[in-house]
């Protein structure tokens, strides 16, 4: 039988049986191998997922530094913009202050003896600004009340003078300097309530109109709520 002979051979023969010892380990060299090229076959193909993946991330991430890149780009821009409006505004306020002290010097030669006249060369001075605020220059009129009884100022005899204007059944109290200081600031809360008392009507905002306004007096007009329009603010 071919089965005993071969085991008599193994037995018995020293060369058949290293010969047979080292073919069963060749196949199982080339069975490890085998099994090594299916794994890293397996590795190959998630390395090539992998790597496929890493090259969206690296798309994305280029589109985002160029998105970056342009937004940086129009930032600067902006802010090349910015600046040139920011020097052109203080080149205005420079021109306007500039004004302001000319035009002071003009009203100071005027005098008190414009008196009306003078108000209205302020209001005209400060036109834009104004209608800009619902103020028509040209409307506004001088109110002037003397209380003879003292029931409404509470002293005999007291005259008020300040500006109004009544527009769409609203009053505006204006009160109008070439100089405005502390005092004119804080007067002119009692002024508004004497202006509603003897008009029966609210009064929707007051206005301090002036060329120049003293640094006090604008910081307590803010306090009371009181707008104020002005060319220059003086230390």
């Amino acid at each position: 039988m071919l089965r005993e002979e071969l085991l008599k051979l193994l037995e018995e023969d020293r060369e058949f049986r290293l010969m047979v010892a080292g073919i069963l380990g060749y196949r199982d060299i080339l069975d490890r191998l085998g099994e090594h090229d299916r794994k890293f076959n397996e590795i190959l193909s998630k390395l090539d997922k992998h790597t496929e993946i890493l090259e969206q991330h690296t798309r994305i991430l280029e589109e985002h530094t160029r998105l970056l890149s342009e937004h940086t780009k129009k930032l600067g821009e902006h802010d090349r913009k910015f600046n040139e409006i920011l020097e052109e505004i203080k080149k205005l306020r420079r021109d306007f202050t500039d004004l302001g002290r000319r035009v002071e010097v003009t009203i100071g030669s005027m005098g008190r003896r414009w008196g009306f006249d003078l108000e209205k060369t302020v209001l005209e001075i400060f036109r834009e600004i104004l209608e800009k605020k619902g103020i028509e220059p040209g409307k506004v009129e001088k109110f002037r009340f003397r209380d003879v009884d003292g029931s409404i100022t509470g002293m005999e005899g007291r005259i008020v003078d300040v500006d109004v204007l009544v527009r769409d059944d609203r009053v505006y109290v204006i009160e109008v300097k070439s100089r405005a200081e502390l005092d004119h600031v804080e007067l002119l809360p009692s002024k508004v309530g004497i202006v509603e008392k003897v008009l029966k009507k609210p009064v929707a905002k007051a206005f301090i109109v002036a060329v120049n306004i003293d640094k006090e007096a604008y910081e307590r007009s803010r306090e009371l709520g009181i707008e104020v329009i002005y060319g220059n603010i003086l230390e």
